[in-house]
């Protein structure tokens, strides 16, 4: 597939888009190792995220760019789970080298999807304010990997106690993945996502923005809270 033509911004620069997106939450309980005999709970959000990288992946990405909290990563560098009881080493592309970075959970979590999802082939991790410079740099058709969860204020028990404005929050992130409405990822309160705990909202918000004015296909595979945080995943094909 050839990639998608950039689309002049203000200044008149040409952006390079992705061909497609993965939206997937982070929790660590999402790897079946550190759930345990919880792991059937996540049973069916795995199944979605592995649909949502299915649709990542058709698109035959030459290079998958991981979007979540942090900075860049690559080669050499990764992540684990040992801070959830689990002596679990995620490497995040190729063998990790003793002076490689240490991936934070989202890039540790997005690299385990993709091996999950089969895929071998050249990554990068970036934060979302470096979305759009990676993307500058790299050739060929890619996919992007979003990787952040919604708010953490879902329940009672949640980490952040219950907000009543949480869900509705949510409700209208899960709205726009629906929809493939870039325009309203990009519009997402940041403030008011910071404070409901929602991690993803930069992450969201830089698809959105590097989006905004494509046309975009969008299908939702689960919105959900079951421990006061919401989970969304979703997939994007950009025509």
């Amino acid at each position: 597939m050839s990639p998608a033509p950039a689309r002049p911004g203000a200044s008149g620069v040409r952006r390079p888009v992705p061909s497609a997106v993965a939206f997937c939450p982070c929790p660590p309980l999402l790897v079946p190792a550190v759930a345990g005999r919880a792991a059937e709970d996540t049973a069916g959000l795995r199944a979605a995220c592995s649909t949502a990288l299915d649709a990542l992946l058709a698109a035959r990405p030459e290079v998958v760019v991981v979007v979540g909290a942090g900075g860049r990563y690559g080669p050499g560098d990764g992540g684990d789970l040992r801070g959830f009881g689990v002596d679990l080493a995620v490497p995040f592309a190729g063998p990790v080298r003793a002076d490689g970075r240490r991936t934070p959970l989202a890039h540790t979590v997005g690299a385990w999807l993709l091996e999950q999802a089969g895929y071998a082939g050249p990554r990068l991790g970036v934060g979302p304010d470096d979305l759009g410079d990676a993307l500058a740099d790299l050739p060929g058709p890619v996919g992007v990997l979003a990787v952040g969860d919604g708010s953490a204020r879902r329940s009672l028990k949640a980490p952040g106690h219950l907000d009543d404005a949480a869900a509705p929050f949510d409700d209208a992130v899960a709205a726009a993945l629906a929809a493939g409405d870039a325009a309203a990822l990009a519009a997402l309160d940041a403030a008011e996502g910071a404070r409901l705990l929602a991690a993803g909202v930069p992450t969201w918000r830089a698809v959105g923005a590097l989006l905004a004015g494509r046309a975009v296909t969008g299908r939702l595979h689960a919105h959900e809270a079951p421990f006061g945080v919401g989970y969304l995943v979703a997939d994007w094909v950009v025509r």
